[in-house]
């Protein structure tokens, strides 16, 4: 069989398709697809900025539309998902635990996540913490919380606060549920009971394995990109020795000069963008820690976009805002939106509006935007659409006729 060959746009175009943001859904979203959308991207990266919907259920909306976001949490409650680090941290299907557990078990290669040292010099606070949790149930870490310079919840300081974390990232806690988004720790025992360390895979099948989910889940890999997406360490899996054993097949995308690997469930898809019958049609914001965008390099070879997150840099040095949400329009990253729902208000704020170089608004443009960003308000509860700054300026009256006639056509 001939190598296949895709052009950039075919390239970026299976990457969508992977990522389940190729086209706009035909019936509404239920439960079950908070769940399949999850397993599609292989995790969910968690993150608790909230001017507008938390990033995890801002990455559902852009693939499911308007869907409940509290099935995300029942999901976790039921079981159906646990918490950990993947990616960073992650909501993940609970049949995958396994393939963390590795990371528990040796917790001390986790980096800045675990300290052994911390964990011996406050082994008192641990085993209490424990024990607390075993007689009593699950805690919030808002119980070791300080107000007012005074001791809260039934111990006066804070390190029981980051017991908890470190105790997390060994696996002898798990998130039970989330309160108000807040984390709910309980035993590992009583939360995931089915679970047996005897059933514990091979590290290296670990590896491999964790190597083909990344390709399937991007659609096409470079091998640079793999090890980013679970956060491997190495050694790392190479790809073209998987590719020799028929688990991944190699390919090429013009103007690269190494190859790329498709996992062979989307050859079909892959053969069908190459033959310019994959065509992106869907027009969505996206979340900063969306895994189209949260591999800053990744996004710029792929879709030429040079994205950073500036709500850690000082305002006065802000080139677009504080939590700029990348657009996504027709397979391309056409430009940011920095947005705030102000819900009590009703009001969804376009704070400034950025294209990308040469991209130029039209009325068509401007209807497809504003039709996503309309989406995006109601679903937060916003009817009301406010725009500040555009670039181009031109940009601003075209957004609001075209969501003048938007809300027009849905009247």
């Amino acid at each position: 069989m001939s190598e296949l060959i895709l052009s950039a746009g075919a390239a970026r175009a299976l990457h969508l398709a992977a990522q389940g943001l190729d086209t706009a859904r035909r019936r509404r979203a239920v439960k079950a697809d908070v769940l399949d959308a999850i397993r599609r991207m292989e995790m969910l990266q968690i993150d608790t900025i909230s001017v507008v919907a938390r990033s995890p259920y801002l990455v559902l909306w852009s693939r499911l539309g308007d869907y409940d976001p509290a099935w995300l949490d029942e999901l976790l409650a039921e079981g159906r998902l646990f918490e950990y680090w993947a990616h960073e941290a992650c909501f993940l299907p609970i049949e995958d635990y396994g393939l963390y557990r590795h990371r528990m078990l040796d917790p001390e290669r986790m980096g800045w996540k675990y300290s052994a040292r911390w964990m011996r010099e406050h082994a008192d606070v641990v085993e209490r913490l424990l024990a607390h949790v075993r007689e009593h149930g699950p805690v919030r870490s808002a119980e070791f919380e300080r107000k007012d310079g005074k001791g809260g919840g039934w111990w006066e300081w804070k390190p029981e606060k980051r017991a908890l974390e470190v105790l997390f990232t060994a696996g002898r806690l798990m998130i039970a549920r989330r309160q108000n988004f807040h984390r709910v720790y309980d035993l590992a025992e009583r939360v995931h009971p089915g679970w047996d360390d005897s059933r514990l895979p091979d590290e290296d099948a670990v590896r491999r394995e964790f190597a083909l989910r990344t390709v399937r889940a991007l659609g096409l890999a470079r091998a640079a990109w793999i090890p980013d997406y679970h956060r491997t360490r190495r050694p790392h899996v190479d790809p073209a020795r998987l590719a020799d054993e028929g688990l991944l097949v190699r390919a090429r995308v013009d103007g690269w000069s190494e190859p790329v690997y498709l996992h062979p469930e989307h050859l079909e898809r892959a053969r069908a963008a190459a033959e310019g019958a994959l065509t992106p049609s869907v027009t969505t914001l996206l979340s900063p820690f969306d895994p189209v965008v949260w591999d800053r390099r990744r996004a710029l070879e792929l879709f030429g976009f040079d994205y950073r997150l500036e709500c850690y840099t000082p305002a006065e040095k802000r080139r677009y805002g504080y939590f700029t949400l990348p657009l996504l329009r027709r397979g391309a990253l056409v430009g940011r939106i920095d947005a705030k729902a102000h819900r009590k208000a009703g009001m969804f704020e376009l704070k400034s509006v950025a294209l990308e170089p040469g991209v130029r608004p039209s009325a068509r443009f401007a209807a497809d935007v504003a039709g996503a960003v309309r989406r995006c308000a109601r679903w937060h509860g916003c009817p009301q659409v406010g725009i500040g700054h555009t670039d181009p300026g031109a940009l601003g009256s075209l957004l609001a006729g075209a969501l003048a006639e938007d809300a027009r056509a849905v009247t």
